[in-house]
Parts: C-alpha cells; sequence; structure tokens
C-alpha cells in the first residue's frame, strides 16, 4: 500500500528532533531500536508502517492510533518494534469490534 502521512494528517503536534532527522527510521518488527514519543521524525515511520499492515488509509484510525499512543502507550514500552505491535494490536481488535 505504501502510505504517506504528513505532519498535518496527524491529530496532534509533536517536537521534531532535527539532529536525527537523517538517522535510520522504523525498519520493521525486528526494530529494537528505542522509540521517541517526542520526535515527529520517529513517529511518522511507525504509523506509516502500521497504517500499512493495517491495511488502512483513513484519518479515523490514524487519529485513534495517535490517541493509544498518547494516551495508552505503557512507558514500559521502549522499543519501536513494541510500539508498532502495541498500536497495530489494540487498533486491529478496535477495527474487529466495530464491525
Amino acid at each position: 500500500m505504501g502510505i504517506s502521512i504528513r505532519a498535518s494528517d496527524l491529530k496532534y503536534r509533536y517536537p521534531k528532533v532535527v539532529s536525527t532527522r537523517f538517522a535510520p527510521k522504523f525498519a520493521g518488527s525486528g526494530d529494537r531500536e528505542p522509540f521517541n514519543r517526542d520526535d515527529l521524525y520517529d513517529i511518522i515511520p511507525v504509523l506509516e508502517a502500521a497504517m500499512d499492515h493495517l491495511e488502512r488509509d483513513d484519518a479515523t484510525t490514524l487519529h485513534f492510533m495517535e490517541d493509544l499512543m498518547n494516551q495508552d502507550l505503557p512507558r514500559f514500552l521502549n522499543t519501536r518494534a513494541e510500539v508498532f505491535d502495541f498500536l497495530t494490536g489494540c487498533t486491529k481488535e478496535m477495527l474487529e469490534l466495530s464491525r
């Protein structure tokens, strides 16, 4: 699917860590790099991958995942892969319940 998310598509505004802008980003479910909840450049690739995984391209799903990330994401989930798994798992449950 290859969804592309822009900052203007997001529900919330996030700070940008310019020093890591060009550093490697989310590399898939085996990515053990730390997830920075306060870096737009780290957030967007994880959300794009989650939306692709769920085969969704709607704002409602994107904003639901943002709410999960900002309100419900446990602090002990540190890596990008853990955050991805949490977001896709919870969102998949929500989508199944809404059917």
